[in-house]
C-alpha cells in the first residue's frame, strides 16, 4: 500500500523529468551565446537570473545581474550578452511551485575566437530586416551564426582538435549542422560530431575519397537521414603525341589524370548506398566532342553544386567548367536533360548564352530552377540570379523567365569566379550570398525589393580599414523555432514535448 502511495505521489509531483539535468554543466565553456538552461524544477513558475561574472555570494551576484526571466517548466533558452565572458546563474521557484528551494549558484563561460570578436570581424548591416527578423545566418567565411542585426551568437569550435574553416555550413532537416573541410561532418550545436564521411575510397577506387580525390563543394543531409555529397575521382588518360596540353608536348607514353566528379549517398552507418560518376557520363555524352579553346586535352567539368528533389526523385547537378546543368533520374542514374551548350564533332565551342561559371542550383516551389549565374566568362560582368523554366519533356534548352542583375556597388575587378548561392524562403523571396570576393548577403522579394542586406567584413591590420571577408556560401535558419530545435536536440531533449518560451 505504501509503495502504491509513493508511486501516485511521484506521478502527481514529477520533480525531476527523465531528461532533467543541470545545464550548462558547471564550469563549462560554451561556443554560443544563446544558451539552453535545464534544471530539476517543475510544477510551477520559476525565475532565472544570470549575472555577468563568476560569483559565490548573494551580494556580488545581485549587483551584476544582466538577465532575469520568469517561465514555467524545467528548461529555458537565454541569450547572454557577450563572448569571452564569465556568467553565474540560478533558478528560484516562485510562489505556488511544487519544487523546492532556491537553487545554488552555477557557472559557465563563453569562449571567443577572432571570427566572433566584433572588433576584428563583423556582419555589417546595410539595410535592417523588413521580414524574417527572427532569422539567423550562417557565414562559412566567419564560421559563425549571426542574428539579423549582425550579432554573432554561435561559432564553430575546434573539430577533432583543429581550428578549421568550413564551406557549405548549414542546418540539416534533423536540426544538426553540416559542413565540409577536407572531410564532411554532421555536428550538434555544441560541436560534438554526430557523423563524418567514411573516407574509404570505395567510389573513386583509390585509398581515400579526399586529398586529390576529395569531398568538395556540397554536402547535404537528406530527409531520410542519409547523406549526399560531391566527391572526385582522377581518371587516367593516355595522350597521343600530336596533342598539346597547356603548351607541353607529350610523347605516346605520356599520361594525364583528368578530374571527374562523383555524387555519393551514404546511409547513417557510412555505407555507400548510391553513386553517380561524371566520368561515365563523359564517355556516353556529347562531351567527347568537347575541345577547349586552348587546344588542350584538359577537361574539367567542375561539378560545384547539386540539388536533390527528393519527392520527384531528380538530381540537378551544376557543372561550372562547361556551364551546364545535368538532370539525373534517381536512383537509375539516367541523364534526362543537358541544359547548356551541346558539343558537335568539329564545331568550335561557342559558350552558353544563358549562364556561365554558375553556382548553386536549386528548384523553386513553382517547379522552376533557381540559379546563381556568376557570369564568369566575362570578367567585367556582374553576377545574376536567374529563374529558368525547363524545356517540355526535357528536349531542348531552358528559358530564363525571371532575372535579377546585381547592382554596381559590388566590386570584383577580376570578376566572380567562385562562390555565391541562392535559397528560396517560404514567402518565395530569395536569400542570396554574393560570390567571393564581395561577401554581401541580402533577401530579395520577387518584385526585386531588398528586404535585408549585410556585408561580412574583417579589419585590415595594416590600414585599420574594414574589407570584405571572403566566403564561399551562406545559409539561413528561418525561425527561432528551428534554432530551438537545433539547441535542444544537441542535449537530447525533445522540443516537441516541452517547447520553451523565447
Amino acid at each position: 500500500m505504501v509503495k502504491n502511495i509513493c508511486l501516485v505521489l511521484l506521478f502527481i509531483f514529477p520533480f525531476i523529468h527523465c531528461h532533467s539535468q543541470i545545464l550548462p554543466k558547471e564550469g563549462s565553456e560554451l561556443n554560443y551565446r544563446i544558451v539552453p538552461i535545464s534544471f530539476p524544477v517543475s510544477g510551477g513558475s520559476f525565475t532565472l537570473e544570470i549575472a555577468s561574472g563568476r560569483y559565490f555570494s548573494e551580494d556580488s551576484f545581485r549587483k551584476n545581474i544582466v538577465l532575469k526571466k520568469i517561465d514555467t517548466g524545467n528548461k529555458i533558452i537565454a541569450e547572454v550578452p557577450a563572448f569571452g565572458s564569465q556568467y553565474t546563474w540560478r533558478i528560484t521557484p516562485n510562489s505556488g511551485s511544487k519544487s523546492g528551494k532556491r537553487c545554488s549558484f552555477y557557472h559557465f563561460s563563453t569562449g571567443i575566437i577572432p571570427e566572433v570578436d566584433t572588433s576584428v570581424t563583423r556582419l555589417r548591416i546595410i539595410q535592417p530586416a523588413l521580414e524574417y527578423k527572427d532569422a539567423y545566418v550562417f557565414c562559412d567565411g566567419a564560421k559563425a551564426l549571426y542574428d539579423m542585426k549582425g550579432n554573432p551568437v554561435w561559432y564553430l569550435p575546434k573539430i577533432e582538435g583543429r581550428s578549421i574553416y568550413p564551406t557549405d555550413l548549414k542546418i540539416s532537416p534533423s536540426g544538426s549542422i553540416t559542413f565540409l573541410i577536407d572531410q564532411a561532418f554532421d555536428i550538434n550545436y555544441e560541436g560534438h560530431i554526430l557523423w563524418k564521411a567514411p573516407n574509404t575510397g570505395e567510389v573513386n577506387g583509390r585509398k581515400l575519397e579526399h586529398s586529390h580525390e576529395n569531398y568538395h563543394h556540397e554536402f547535404t543531409k537528406l530527409n531520410n537521414g542519409h547523406y549526399m555529397i560531391l566527391g572526385m575521382e582522377l581518371v587516367h588518360c593516355q595522350i597521343p603525341t600530336e596533342k598539346i596540353n597547356r603548351g607541353i608536348v607529350f610523347d605516346s607514353t605520356a599520361h594525364l589524370y583528368l578530374p571527374f566528379g562523383t555524387i555519393i549517398e551514404y546511409d547513417p552507418a557510412g555505407k555507400v548506398v548510391w553513386n553517380w560518376k561524371s566520368s561515365k557520363y563523359f564517355l556516353e555524352s556529347d562531351l567527347v566532342n568537347y575541345r577547349p579553346a586552348d587546344g588542350s586535352m584538359f577537361v574539367d567539368i567542375h561539378e560545384n553544386s547539386f540539388y536533390f528533389d527528393e519527392q520527384n526523385k531528380i538530381i540537378y547537378l551544376n557543372c561550372k567548367g562547361i556551364s551546364r546543368i545535368i538532370k539525373i533520374k534517381y536512383p537509375e542514374g539516367v541523364v534526362l536533360g543537358n541544359y547548356g551548350e551541346i558539343y558537335m564533332p568539329g564545331v568550335p565551342v561557342k559558350g552558353n548564352p544563358l549562364y556561365c561559371g554558375q553556382h548553386s542550383i536549386r528548384r523553386a516551389s513553382d517547379g522552376n530552377l533557381l540559379l546563381f549565374n556568376n557570369n564568369a566568362c566575362d570578367t567585367g560582368a556582374l553576377p545574376m540570379i536567374e529563374k529558368i523554366k525547363e524545356p517540355v519533356l526535357d528536349k531542348g534548352q531552358p528559358e530564363i523567365i525571371w532575372e535579377y542583375q546585381f547592382s554596381r556597388d559590388i566590386t570584383a575587378p577580376n570578376g566572380f569566379p567562385k562562390g555565391g548561392n541562392i535559397l528560396e524562403l517560404p514567402d518565395n523571396s530569395l536569400f542570396v550570398s554574393t560570390a567571393d570576393p564581395d561577401s554581401k548577403l541580402f533577401i530579395l522579394s520577387l518584385n526585386k525589393k531588398i528586404l535585408w542586406s549585410a556585408c561580412l567584413e574583417k579589419k585590415n591590420k595594416e590600414t585599420n580599414e574594414w574589407i570584405p571577408l571572403s566566403q564561399y556560401r551562406a545559409s539561413i535558419i528561418i525561425t527561432s523555432k528551428q534554432l530551438d530545435q537545433l539547441i535542444w536536440n544537441s542535449i537530447g531533449i525533445n522540443i516537441l514535448q516541452d517547447h520553451p518560451n523565447r
